[in-house]
């Protein structure tokens, strides 16, 4: 199996810190973590009782993505929208505090900030408390995101589409980030959710689905196969996609690039150790469009991207992967394989 070099994945990977901003529109949210031991079973309800240790507070959601590229030394600008509450508050604190770049945050009285709580000891996840809202973000708001994306457009070297299913995305607005960055002729890739209609991420280049995703949008554009090589032709087809990665767990990634005659291509999963795989997608997103923009191949981003998540599922919680985490594990896998 080959591997990519330790030669070119720095020429690559140094060409991080050189790349112009990225901008990442998608669903926000923060992530909270509560941590601690049970010892015993709760005298009120047959449930364990949490003696808690820790707690922390992570960006989530779209706002992971940021995170990870300015982890990787990418600048980036986050847009989406928040509500006018006590979390909205905390998400800009949280920005600061990581120094991204918040300019184009929309906050919308009445929605609630997407608030994710997951309760852990060191062994396993016993429950998570989610406080969101899942309607349809109104016309006015897709109309203020748009006009912000127009005014970031021209300065931005590409666009990532974060789609969680939380109510930030319809056609409309899908659609008009697409046309602005297509008219400036700039990278669009994008990560979509399972409840949103496949045909919405018509004219992207990249799409990054996993198996379950790619299924979903395949019977939903009316066919059957469930064949990798067949769900990748066929979303690139009906899509009018340029590139797909679909990701497929512990079996790795497979990849098809209409800019070459290689065919479907697949590379496997490289992390030694899964101990959380929350925000595993967010990271592997980061690093390929970067290392795309950056002059990598396809095969080379996902690579790349491949290493990124190997790193952050061994970690706990939502977690970003830093340039000396990514280039020591791609050096390990190297030496190994």
């Amino acid at each position: 199996m080959s591997v990519l070099s330790e030669l070119r994945f720095d020429e690559i990977s140094t060409g991080f810190k050189s790349l112009g901003p990225i901008l990442v529109v998608g669903d926000l949210g923060i992530d909270k973590y509560t941590y601690g031991d049970v010892k015993r079973i709760s005298p009120e309800a047959p449930v364990p009782v949490l003696e808690v240790s820790r707690e922390w507070l992570k960006l989530g959601l779209a706002a992971n993505i940021s995170h990870n590229l300015n982890t990787l030394h990418v600048p980036s600008t986050l847009c989406g929208v928040i509500g006018e509450d006590l979390n909205g508050k905390v998400f800009h604190n949280l920005m600061q505090e990581s120094s991204l770049n918040s300019n184009c945050l929309i906050s919308v009285p009445g929605r609630p900030t997407t608030f994710k709580e997951r309760i852990v000891t060191n062994t396993q996840q016993i429950c998570r408390v989610d406080y969101e809202s899942k309607e349809l973000v109104s016309a006015s708001v897709v109309k203020q995101i748009l006009e912000s994306v127009q005014k970031e457009a021209d300065t931005h070297s590409a666009l990532i589409i974060e789609d969680y299913g939380k109510g930030t995305f319809s056609r409309e607005l899908i659609a008009g980030l697409v046309e602005i960055f297509s008219g400036e002729k700039k990278l669009i890739t994008a990560d979509p959710s399972r409840t949103t209609p496949p045909i919405f991420f018509e004219g992207v280049t990249l799409l990054k689905p996993n198996q379950v995703e790619s299924e979903l949008m395949v019977q939903s554009l009316g066919y059957s196969d469930t064949a990798i090589d067949k769900m990748a032709e066929i979303l690139i087809d009906k899509l009018k996609l340029e590139k797909i990665v679909i990701t497929m767990g512990g079996d790795g990634m497979a990849l098809l690039d209409t800019k070459n005659n290689k065919g479907l291509e697949v590379i496997p999963t490289l992390a030694n150790e899964v101990f959380d795989v929350s925000g595993a997608g967010d990271t592997a997103i980061s690093a390929i469009t970067s290392a795309l923009l950056a002059g990598s191949t396809l095969k080379e981003a996902c690579w790349i991207g491949n290493c990124a998540a190997g790193v952050v599922v061994g970690k706990t919680g939502t977690a970003t992967v830093s340039m000396e985490e990514l280039k020591s594990f791609h050096k390990r896998i190297s030496q190994s394989l």
